[in-house]
């Protein structure tokens, strides 16, 4: 799953080109979502397997392999990506059957585009906010031959320990749970000082500086620049 911050990834498989299109067209533009797109269900499992996604669009009735089938095979590899089947079916069987293969919502066509916006928007904000209660839980990280305790400030490395103020401790923690990925400057500073202004940006280099030196005795431990961007901590 891509980070909170980058663009959101969306396979739709969609065997009528015209609809295809025209639903592709709109989520990039009116949703800024990044749209894979399929015309039946072996291109969409081989798009499956080959990229990452953030949310998946099957439309039930296709050639080859229906969305249903398509479904049930993305389940065994990954069983929490959310998924909406749109059918032209208004059945009551399809819709059980759809959540009963682990669907996330159901959409009955013909659908107003807007609507479908609407419940990928949803969809996305709930696995958001799931992804956030796991993260508020994590107070333990390893980073390199550091431990580093969240709750009690501390980094620690064979008998010598550091104590950490409060905003380097939540900095750091930050540059945990995006471990090898980019934290960029607008997320930390509005994560910990709530505003992004020009001095508390200042404030924040002052604090890694501090931490580079507090991990300066693991040589597999950094924490580079990424120009215009932000920070990540690199663990080799």
């Amino acid at each position: 799953m891509h980070k909170a911050g980058s663009m959101k990834k969306i396979l739709l498989v969609e065997d009528d080109p015209n609809l295809g299109l025209l639903l592709q067209d709109y989520l990039q533009l009116k949703g800024k979502f990044d749209v894979v797109l399929c015309k039946d269900g072996d291109e969409g499992l081989r798009a499956f397997t080959k990229q990452q996604f953030d949310l998946l669009i099957l439309d039930v009735m296709m050639p080859k392999k229906d969305g249903f089938t398509l479904g049930k095979e993305v389940r065994r590899i990954n069983s929490k990506v959310p998924i909406i089947f749109a059918t032209a079916k208004g059945m009551l069987e399809d819709k059980t059957q759809a959540f009963n293969l682990g669907g996330d919502d159901y959409i009955t066509k013909p659908f107003r585009i807007e609507e479908l916006l609407l419940r990928i928007n949803a969809l996305l904000k709930r696995v958001n906010n799931a992804e956030k209660t796991e993260e508020e839980k994590q107070t333990h990280f390893k980073i390199g031959r550091y431990d580093f305790d969240y709750t009690t400030q501390m980094i620690s490395i064979g008998d010598h320990q550091q104590k950490l103020s409060t905003k380097e401790a939540e900095l750091l923690r930050l540059l945990c749970l995006r471990k090898n990925e980019v934290l960029t400057r607008e997320e930390a500073l509005l994560n910990i000082w709530h505003d992004d202004n020009y001095f508390n940006g200042r404030s924040m280099d002052v604090f890694l500086s501090k931490i580079r030196k507090y991990l300066k005795d693991d040589t597999s431990v950094e924490i580079i620049n990424v120009h215009g961007r932000g920070y990540k901590l690199l663990i080799n």
